[in-house]
């Protein structure tokens, strides 16, 4: 039986949000745990093209232009978390076409394993997993007012036009690739969750992203100041799982970047009043969804 699609590849529907969260909110770093720090910096600073910020006790920062995108924790020996909740993919946004062009030259000339390219309308994507099994997405956003407002009727899956794509290089064989550029951004982080419902209860009601497409019992897209989505879920590989264990190479938490302490305040108070658990990490709030997704609410 062939693998269920990613449920961006379907169409989708939209619902109203019922809270609202800030305009400008997004989502920030994403903290992973890995079973070889050694071998996860390799493929990232080589592959992918995230630079090294900072390493140290078993840990690592990774990102461009000084900004972190990605957080490695290492326990030597973790097994990847297949069959529970966590983490989909996180979704690297470069500027540009020609950037996604550039990475997918390299891609094709340094042999890069890929698990799928995909034209979504809103957005030209590109997927990998890591050495850990943490799935990657790569991706440009077409222009806004080509999109705004359609998303629940227009994002889709169409094969990608990659001829199109290579178009935008002089030469896709030669062309330089010195990592991401600069401007690229944590553009959204999707997640595997045991349910729907209560998912959407969770980032809508009370954290207030707004959502922005829903398929059925099986997927849903949410965001802020109307864009495509900063947060996706499925149950296409959880349905009714539990958390991963503890050790398991799995997502630690990724961030919720807020534009200030007031606004961050107002979303704890949310949940707080919903009846969840809020801890402190290092600082910051942590809360977790009904799927045992950790986020820390940060502000920018």
């Amino acid at each position: 039986m062939s693998a269920p699609r990613d449920p961006e590849e379907l169409g989708t529907t939209a619902a109203p949000a019922h809270a609202a969260i800030a305009d400008d909110a997004t989502v920030g770093a994403v903290h992973l745990t890995v079973a070889d720090l050694q071998r996860s910096l390799d493929y990232y600073r080589t592959q992918i093209g995230l630079q090294v910020l900072e390493q140290g006790g078993g840990e690592a920062s990774l990102g461009t232009d000084g900004r972190e995108l990605l957080h490695l924790v290492e326990s030597a020996g973790a097994q990847p978390a297949g069959g529970y909740t966590g983490l989909y993919h996180f979704a690297l946004l470069v500027p540009q076409r020609i950037h996604l062009a550039s990475w997918l030259a390299h891609a094709a000339r340094d042999r890069v394993g890929m698990t799928g390219m995909s034209d979504h309308f809103v957005s030209e994507a590109l997927y990998l997993r890591d050495p850990d099994g943490h799935g990657i997405e790569i991706y440009w956003d077409r222009p806004r007012e080509g999109w705004e407002g359609q998303v629940s009727e227009r994002m889709t899956t169409l094969p990608l036009d990659v001829d199109s794509i290579l178009n935008e290089l002089d030469d896709p064989a030669s062309a330089p690739f010195d990592g991401l550029p600069d401007g690229t951004v944590m553009g959204h982080v999707h997640l595997k969750v045991a349910a729907i419902e209560p998912t959407v209860a969770f980032y809508r009601d009370v954290l207030g992203f707004a959502l922005m497409a829903q398929l059925g019992p099986m997927a849903a897209f949410l965001a802020a100041g109307g864009y495509h989505h900063h947060l996706g879920s499925n149950t296409w590989e959880s349905s009714g799982a539990p958390a991963p264990p503890e050790g398991s190479a799995a997502l630690r938490h990724y961030n919720v970047v807020v534009p200030d302490d007031a606004e961050r305040e107002r979303i704890v108070g949310r949940v707080e009043h919903a009846g969840m658990n809020v801890v402190d990490h290092a600082g910051e709030p942590l809360v977790r969804d009904p799927s045992g997704n950790a986020l820390v609410l940060t502000t920018s």
